[in-house]
């Protein structure tokens, strides 16, 4: 294209400092180095883990700073050694990475490559430590290795999924995303698909009904379970959750027993899965105790605060019960992304229903509103508008 090896200039929403509405105002977006791809984000969406860094909670904040990590694109230009993707390529962004060359690539077990693992403290490039942002001179910090609120963004290339150019940007954009404390679709649905596999006429149970939840619903309803439980503290989620394949409920607070044994009973013995997706221990042990004895899988999403630790008797791994955590929904990123991209474009799976908001890139912050009064799952932002 005619941009390539040329500083860009375009909008992007900067946050200055923790907790201040993004500024959106133009900046300058380097070519990409080695091993580098620049990406022209068409749509990005906003979910819990930008808010977390935003907000600058339990980690060290690093400002200014571009975020995002949930979007959709097409490659402008690459850089030295690139040959995986080329301009014009469409691609999703993934805030982790596979290099192809490490030994957890290089295993059909694993996805979590030494590379281009997760680093949420790292604000620059891995090639030179540097950043592709600046404004006026002043280096503005990367996100995840992916910042995609700016309608240009440098990303590693072993970051960058390419996949079917027919699917549609807007709506495929919502698989980019796995990190467990955000309202993920990836995280939820791989737990119960990858991890868990419950057998067809299964019963599976699925603590919180958040976006992880109802994505892990979802893997279930894929999957034919026949019994889906939705666990959740609020009954306002309920009717929502039966869009996504919940066929019945449990409020742990309208019963005076701890919640496991209440889903015994319900299942005569346990469920055969189950999916624990709000990081609350107290949770993952109701989570691990309520499957059934001899076969049953639980299966930790969510994140749980730094120093937390939760104990439940041996007996139950003696027992034949079984305890597995998950990341990014055991998916390979750009080995796997592109299929389940494909999954989608089948109608096998179902992505619409987890977009309830939509908003012109100009009004970002309020799709930070919408996320902080908890209203709808995602909210999808409009590079163009």
């Amino acid at each position: 294209m005619s941009t390539a090896g040329q500083v860009i200039r375009c909008k992007a929403a900067v946050a200055w400092e923790a907790g201040k509405p993004l500024s959106v105002e133009e900046i300058e977006v380097e070519p990409p180095q080695k091993n580098e791809v620049r990406v022209k984000i068409h749509f990005t969406s906003l979910c819990h883990t930008d808010v977390y860094f935003w907000e600058a909670k339990g980690q060290n904040p690093l400002f200014p700073r571009i975020l995002g990590h949930e979007a959709g694109g097409v490659v402008e230009s690459v850089g030295e050694g690139v040959t995986d993707v080329e301009p014009g390529d469409h691609v999703l962004p993934i805030f982790t990475g596979e290099c192809k060359e490490c030994p957890h690539c290089l295993s059909e077990a694993s996805n979590m490559c030494d590379l281009l693992r997760i680093n949420t403290e790292r604000g620059g490039m891995l090639h030179d430590g540097q950043t592709r942002f600046s404004k006026d001179g002043k280096p503005i910090y990367h996100f995840l290795g992916t910042s995609t609120f700016s309608e240009y963004t440098v990303v590693h290339v072993g970051q960058v999924a390419k996949i079917n150019p027919e699917a549609p940007l807007d709506k495929v954009c919502v698989l980019s995303c796995g990190m467990t404390y955000s309202s993920s679709l990836l995280a939820g649905f791989g737990a119960t698909v990858n991890v868990a596999k419950p057998k067809k006429g299964g019963s599976v149970a699925v603590f919180g009904l958040g976006a992880v939840g109802l994505a892990a619903a979802e893997g279930a309803r894929v999957c034919e379970a026949s019994r889906i439980i939705g666990i959740d503290l609020n009954p306002n989620r309920f009717e929502e959750a039966k869009k996504f394949g919940c066929t019945e409920f449990v409020n742990p607070k309208d019963h005076n027993k701890p919640v496991q044994e209440v889903i015994s009973e319900m299942t005569g013995g346990g469920v055969d899965c189950s999916i624990e997706c709000t990081g609350s221990t107290q949770a993952m042990v109701s989570a691990f105790e309520c499957v059934h004895d001899g076969w049953g899988v639980a299966v930790l999403v969510g994140v749980p605060s730094r120093d937390d630790s939760f104990k439940t008797h041996p007996i139950h791994f003696l027992n034949e019960r079984t305890l597995r955590g998950t990341f990014f929904g055991n998916y390979k990123p750009l080995s796997d992304i592109p299929g389940v991209v494909e999954k989608y474009m089948k109608r096998e799976l179902e992505l619409d229903k987890f977009i309830t908001h939509s908003v012109p890139f100009l009004d970002i912050n309020k799709a930070f509103e919408y996320m902080l009064r908890g209203e709808g799952l995602r909210c999808m932002i409009r590079m163009d508008a």
